[in-house]
């Protein structure tokens, strides 16, 4: 299902800047029972890219009425499911190369997708991680943001097509780990919670902040920091996270194994509270 400038369709103009240039940004959301789960966290990181990227923001009401419209659409005559929400804006179409035109007009594009069909193991045992050799550049003026242009992403997932490896880990060319192909980074040390800090390059992911609150809100310190493999690879707990899969645990990286940690079994009930908690206060 598809919304395109609020109408029901499956084509874009192939002089849209974000088709051309990869000139816009997305959001992908986890749907439950018919709500968009953290919707205004998105929201509001889609309104700061765009200011980032000089994109005249589409009106949030907007936004938040077309992804109930599909979200009603998809749940019609079902009782519970879970589903993937894509909203992507682009600087829409014109202008002579890669100048902007003079008048933007953002083209938005709200579509729902099966939700991915992950086992429950994934969650409970944890996942197989690997180093990629694709590394991440530095750009500081476009770092956080959840831009289109994802080649980078797409270069790294593409070196493995092993089944039993569910993630692979990006490092940047300073030799820091950064985050995964799909997911925000966290390890545990010492009872200390850790991740990348994304100044340079890398996603501020919804969940890595709602992760980052809920650890400080229980009293455990968390540092943001630029940290190297010998590092990760020597802490205690390991875990990815993101908007669909909330929290991987990591019980290998390569030849280094661990172990599915108190710290991380607590986050992940904290995160479950959470977000139940939200649906309920929004229904």
């Amino acid at each position: 299902m598809i919304l395109i400038n609020g109408e029901s369709k499956n084509h874009i103009e192939i002089s849209d800047r974000g088709f051309q240039y990869g000139d816009g940004l997305f959001e992908t959301i986890e749907v439950r029972d018919g709500q968009a789960v953290f919707l205004e966290r998105h929201l509001e990181r889609l309104n700061s890219g765009c200011q980032r990227l000089h994109i005249p923001f589409l009106d949030t009401e907007l936004l938040r009425c077309e992804a109930g419209r599909l979200c009603r659409e998809w749940t019609r005559g079902q009782h519970s499911f879970r589903a993937v929400l894509k909203i992507i804006v682009t600087r829409g179409s014109g202008g002579r190369g890669y100048r902007q035109p003079d008048t933007i007009q953002p083209t938005r594009v709200l579509s729902l997708h099966p939700y991915p069909d992950y086992p429950q193991i994934y969650s409970e045992q944890g996942i197989v991680a690997r180093i990629c050799t694709s590394r991440l550049g530095l750009n500081p003026s476009l770092a956080g943001i959840k831009h289109l242009n994802r080649l980078e992403q797409v270069m790294a997932r593409a070196e493995w097509n092993d089944s039993s490896i569910q993630e692979g880990l990006m490092l940047d060319f300073d030799e820091h780990v950064i985050e995964g192909t799909m997911t925000n980074l966290f390890y545990i040390k010492n009872n200390n919670l850790y991740t990348a800090i994304l100044t340079q390059t890398g996603v501020a992911g919804i969940m890595r902040g709602v992760i980052m609150m809920l650890a400080a809100d229980h009293g455990l310190s968390v540092v943001e920091h630029t940290f190297t493999k010998n590092q990760l690879l020597s802490a205690d707990e390991v875990f990815v996270c993101n908007s669909i899969i909330g929290i991987w645990p990591v019980k290998q990286i390569e030849r280094t194994y661990f172990s599915v940690g108190p710290v991380t079994r607590n986050i992940q009930i904290q995160l479950d509270r959470f977000i139940n908690m939200e649906l309920n206060n929004e229904q």
